[in-house]
């Protein structure tokens, strides 16, 4: 991570009435300001879902986050009469470049007032770090990988952001675009009513799959918490070995693996995790799926977890009717079996039984032909619409 002073030296700038300044993560002061400002920035807004400032801190700790083994990381804050009034990040990630064989960086925590100036300034002393970082394109927003958070908002604003999703202001495209940034994916996040589309769902297509399944001697199983190192390892595999061809794809390293295990295993429920298996037991294909704990964190405030953060979250837990249909990949060898039918109908067919009532499956990239016709066949609405952006440097 480069010095605060080199960075000044370099991209620092004073226009009009307001500064850029790099901020360092190792500034545990700046960190919980940077998580902060999204409260004030967003007070007022229903749709916007705070988060565990916990839980943030430990996010951009480059001693807690693998992530940080393989990436290098620039924070920027804009003040106006020493008052906060936006944030972004220039972020370099080894592991995305090694696997893409290209030289890009990204820019993430992108947070502004409306505000056109300021903007161009936190997006330029963004690009001029990744640029003397030897880079000749960014892309974003990102925070920070394919594996966290990605892409900003563009439509669908009429209702809060599912569990790992993003959510901004509408203004944010505007200043994003004004700045010579195009796109280059957009992700589609897409709606159902779990009872209305098991009653919809083509039963041709589930029969024929059922069937393809079964003469390859394919099984669908539940995910099983008791054994729970072992389940999060296979998900991950085959995350790895079946998304591999994915426009913006990074691996997850063994540490990563391990880190987001943990982190997720108080949040998993066993029963919306499936996995398909050969008949001498090889994992061919996942479907995971998350409980909508965006849901209990806006109910509850979000905020400060201790003392009375965590009981607020935990009884409004048991509130939440609707969950993230969050990855679905099946090694392309088995494709032609229909098995993204069965993983979609099945957990369709659990979550109903567990009181859930609507599902979003997100985010998938506008390039997935397939998984989009999948979706729309069997009754998925597109409603939200994420955009990754790019720029030459």
């Amino acid at each position: 991570m480069s010095s605060p002073a080199a960075v000044q030296q370099a991209t620092g700038s004073v226009s009009r009435n307001f500064q850029i300044e790099p901020v360092s993560l190792t500034d545990r002061k700046a960190v919980r300001e940077l998580i902060l400002f999204p409260f004030k920035h967003y007070k007022g807004d229903p749709n916007w879902v705070p988060p565990f400032i916990g839980e943030r801190e430990d996010f951009l700790n480059p001693t807690k986050n693998p992530f940080f083994e393989h990436a290098r990381v620039q924070f920027f804050f804009a003040r106006r009469n020493g008052e906060l009034v936006g944030t972004i990040c220039g972020c370099i990630n080894d592991n995305h470049n090694a696997f893409h064989n290209e030289k890009a960086g990204s820019f993430g925590f992108f947070e502004c007032i409306d505000d056109a100036e300021i903007a161009t300034a936190l997006l330029k002393n963004a690009e001029d770090w990744v640029r003397s970082q030897g880079m000749n394109i960014i892309r974003g927003p990102m925070n920070f990988s394919s594996n966290d958070e990605w892409g900003l908002l563009i439509d669908g604003f009429h209702e809060p952001p599912v569990v790992l999703m993003t959510y901004n202001k509408p203004y944010y495209a505007g200043l994003i675009e004004g700045n010579g940034y195009t796109k280059a994916m957009d992700l589609f996040a897409y709606t159902a009513d779990i009872d209305e589309r098991l009653d919809n769902a083509p039963p041709k297509v589930y029969r024929a799959a059922e069937k393809a399944a079964s003469r390859r001697g394919v099984r669908v199983r539940k995910g099983k918490i008791s054994e729970f190192e072992k389940e999060a390892r296979i998900l991950m595999e085959i995350t790895n070995r079946v998304w591999s061809k994915n426009w913006g794809f990074v691996p997850i390293t063994e540490h990563e693996i391990e880190h987001l295990g943990k982190s997720l295993k108080p949040l998993i429920d066993p029963d919306l995790v499936l996995i398909a298996e050969t008949a001498e037991g090889e994992p061919i294909g996942v479907s995971f799926s998350l409980p909508d704990f965006h849901q209990a964190l806006k109910w509850s405030g979000g905020g400060r977890m201790y003392p009375f953060g965590v009981l607020k979250f935990l009884w409004y837990r048991r509130k939440i009717n609707r969950f993230r249909l969050a990855l679905m990949g099946v090694a392309e060898e088995y494709r032609s079996l229909g098995l993204d039918a069965i993983f979609y109908v099945e957990t369709a067919r659990i979550a109903s039984k567990k009181g859930y009532k609507r599902i979003e499956g997100s985010w998938i990239l506008e390039s997935n032909t397939m998984m989009n016709r999948i979706i729309e066949r069997l009754g998925g609405q597109r409603y939200k619409t994420y955009r990754i952006y790019e720029k030459a440097l």
